[in-house]
């Protein structure tokens, strides 16, 4: 249905509340390299984070062995475009024929004729037409072609809501969690929360799993959620297989298939850009966590979410460098992921004795990388 994948919006507390379960419950090796950080340390999954099409689409920097970032050094499996030069490409299979209803409004909402879809929409809207009620809802909600107005956009919304569409389900029940333009009333947000899920909304099926891990401390909920999160998973929402690789390796009774597929999940989330899967996947490799250890790919990984500014990478990061692991020892790069990760607020005091230990030149050098850094 439309913006099925496209509107989604989670509540940072459920999302700290499945972010303490899981943790809670990983046991760490005593032979481990790299360990997740605790207590205040810890860093849930992505509060206020946006979960829709751009966190479904893979990155290119993430390609390589184990889904580590390539680094220009990795040789290329397959036919390079170099040998393809010259040979004759296989025929395309022929394009069936669509024979469904053209939804004009949507087409033109897609190709960003917001007038002409506002006028071919509202029509069908007044007649009741859910889907073109999402759409008015979500063009007014963002000021698309109209001025923007989020309290006709919260009726919209609702009468989608009313009518059935999975994304207006999803949308009002997310404004009648958060009380806004409407009044707040949390168990109608969960029963539309839960009837968008069940119509196949991957974003209301993450949000959904959320609230049961709320509802239901410890495994029971973990449990009830995990269909909803894999369920979401398989439809490209990137925190939700971020959860998915969690409960696989925590769960004790998810099944030796299920747990075999653990480091899958956390490449698909971290390929999708998620930075905590990123940091979680490069700690993975370097401990032999789900699969072998691969210090260089852990490297990779964690240096792609630490220059993304996740500052638990960072501070990981300087790690390895100073231990020579996945890299060579620089101990000018080591103090500066230190200085940044201790510039956000994350004290180590085996880093800060290192950095006490360099000479006023190198500590200089590290401060002045540290200053020229931009995250990308």
């Amino acid at each position: 249905m439309l913006f099925s994948r496209r509107l989604a919006l989670r509540s940072s507390v459920l999302a700290a509340a499945l972010a303490v379960s899981i943790l809670s419950a990983m046991a760490q090796e005593a032979d481990n390299v790299l360990t997740r950080p605790v207590q205040n340390e810890a860093e849930p999954l992505k509060k206020g984070r946006i979960v829709g099409p751009d966190t479904q689409a893979g990155n290119d920097e993430a390609k390589g062995k184990d889904g580590q970032p390539a680094d220009g050094k990795a040789e290329a499996g397959g036919i390079g475009v170099f040998d393809r030069m010259g040979a004759d490409l296989p025929a395309l299979p022929p394009e069936k024929e669509y024979k469904g209803p053209v939804d004009e409004a949507y087409g033109a909402f897609q190709r960003g004729y917001y007038l002409t879809a506002m006028d071919k929409a509202l029509p069908r809207a007044q007649l009741g037409d859910p889907a073109a009620q999402t759409l008015i809802a979500e063009m007014m909600s963002q000021g698309l072609g109209v001025k923007k107005d989020m309290k006709a956009a919260s009726f919209w919304y609702g009468q989608a809501a009313q009518n059935g569409d999975p994304a207006g389900m999803f949308k009002y029940a997310l404004m009648l969690m958060e009380g806004r333009q409407v009044p707040r009333d949390r168990p109608k947000s969960d029963e539309l929360m839960k009837k968008a899920a069940d119509a196949g909304n991957p974003s209301a099926q993450f949000n959904h799993a959320q609230v049961l891990v709320a509802d239901n401390p410890g495994d029971r909920g973990l449990h009830l959620a995990l269909p909803y999160y894999e369920k979401s998973a398989e439809q490209g929402i990137a925190d939700a297989q971020y959860a998915v690789a969690q409960l696989y390796m925590t769960l004790t009774d998810v099944g030796a298939e299920k747990r075999g597929r653990a480091r899958e999940w956390m490449v698909r989330a971290a390929r999708a850009g998620f930075d905590t899967a990123q940091l979680d996947m490069g700690v993975w490799l370097i401990n032999g966590v789900g699969g072998d250890r691969d210090f260089d790919a852990g490297f990779n990984w964690l240096r792609v979410a630490a220059n993304r500014g996740n500052i638990v990478a960072q501070n990981k990061l300087s790690h390895l460098f100073i231990n020579a692991i996945g890299t060579k020892p620089d101990a000018i790069e080591a103090a500066k992921w230190y200085v940044l990760s201790r510039r956000a607020g994350l004290k180590d005091p085996k880093l800060e004795d290192f950095y006490l230990g360099l000479t006023d030149e190198q500590q200089k050098q590290a401060i002045d990388a540290a200053n020229k850094f931009k995250r990308h």
